[in-house]
């Protein structure tokens, strides 16, 4: 953690306020994100837990925040990070004299002289309502105001900035699309035999899709030889309804659930899969499908959203409310060597035109307008 001393006065502030040990999407974007905005000298808002688990910010000024504030701490962290954006980040920005705040996050200060840019990663809140959910409340009454006050708005895909300007009226010259990216170093191809699963990676949330994507496997021919690997964090709301129709379907020995897998283990699984099979209902972005084709591994996946703007022509794309689509989609990736090895080949050429140094360069563009 770099000491108050180095701080740079009248510096671009980063809000990292929310990362922590376990990197989801958004984190993940922060962390590949920050490093190309290097020529702007921003100064970090990072809890010195976090810094821990971020070498790369060793390397640039920190001004320390609490830690107890990201989704690691479920609806108490979020509680606690939207308290102290409201009460204290005016007060850094304050103190550090900055001329514009950068929130990775669609979360600002509100009815204070910050000047701020965020990122809107999806409206899925909105469109996939629940019921007493804080989410849906902040994305309702909340997250209107925030925009209309920003300075610019990024968002990770086309699909998003039309959202932003349906729901909320936003106009679009307002909003700058800029796609998100991989890590080859990580993601990319290991030339690993091919076992007999298909792979899901992300959270249990219903609009991920996952009993059609159940139902859909059930509907294999043969099934009890292939499998289905759920990777992602187990979610005491809904991963128990899941289970429960594996075990009505008689599938507990094909489907697994993995619960969260590490970061370093991801390109492993994912090389080995037959298929990455992701028929979301909608989604901002959809770094997993990225990440698949950054293998070479094949990509069923929804036509709807962001999702098609993503893997081009290099996937199988589907209709994620049609199970029979998405089981032939599954059934023609295990029969067809010939497809497959196409598919791998289109995936890993789609994949080599995104970047993290292209999505840091546009977004540092826009910040540089308006600092």
């Amino acid at each position: 953690m770099s000491k108050l001393d180095k701080l740079l006065p009248n510096s671009l502030l980063i809000n990292l306020s929310f990362l922590f040990a376990k990197p989801t999407g958004i984190s993940i974007y922060a962390a590949n994100l920050f490093p190309y905005l290097k020529p702007l000298n921003p100064t970090l808002l990072i809890s010195p837990v976090a810094s821990n688990f971020e070498p790369e910010t060793c390397h640039y000024p920190c001004y320390p925040v609490p830690s107890g504030m990201t989704p690691e701490q479920g609806t108490k962290g979020h509680i606690r990070r939207l308290l102290w954006t409201q009460l204290q980040l005016p007060k850094i920005y304050k103190e550090l004299h900055s001329p514009l705040l950068f929130s990775p996050l669609p979360e600002a200060p509100l009815f204070t002289n910050c000047r701020y840019i965020l990122t809107v990663h999806d409206l899925i809140p909105l469109r996939f309502p629940r019921r007493g959910s804080p989410l849906t409340t902040y994305f309702r009454y909340y997250l209107p105001q925030v925009l209309a006050q920003a300075e610019h708005i990024l968002c990770d895909s086309y699909a998003t900035a039309k959202d932003i300007t349906d729901f909320y009226n936003i106009p679009a010259a307002k909003i700058t699309p800029v796609l998100l990216a991989h890590n080859p170093k990580d993601f990319r191809f290991l030339d690993l035999p091919t076992s007999n699963y298909f792979l899901y990676i992300g959270r249990h949330d219903p609009y991920k899709n996952l009993p059609r994507l159940i139902d859909a496997f059930a509907g294999l021919t043969n099934n009890d030889y292939y499998e289905l690997w759920i990777a992602g964090p187990a979610d005491p709301r809904y991963t128990p309804l899941l289970q429960a129709q594996v075990n009505e379907l008689g599938l507990t020995k094909q489907v697994k659930f993995l619960n969260y897998v590490p970061y370093d283990q991801l390109p492993i699984i994912i090389n080995q899969a037959l298929a990455l099979v992701f028929p979301s209902l909608w989604e901002g972005f959809g770094l997993p499908v990225l990440e698949a084709m950054a293998c070479g591994t094949p990509v069923i996946t929804s036509n709807l959203s962001s999702l098609p703007e993503v893997v081009g022509d290099a996937a199988l794309v589907v209709n994620p409310y049609n199970c029979n689509e998405i089981t032939e989609a599954m059934q023609t990736i295990a029969s067809d060597s010939v497809l497959r090895s196409h598919l791998s080949s289109l995936s890993l050429s789609r994949a080599s035109q995104f970047s993290w140094e292209k999505t840091g360069l546009a977004t540092m563009e826009v910040l540089q307008r308006y600092l």
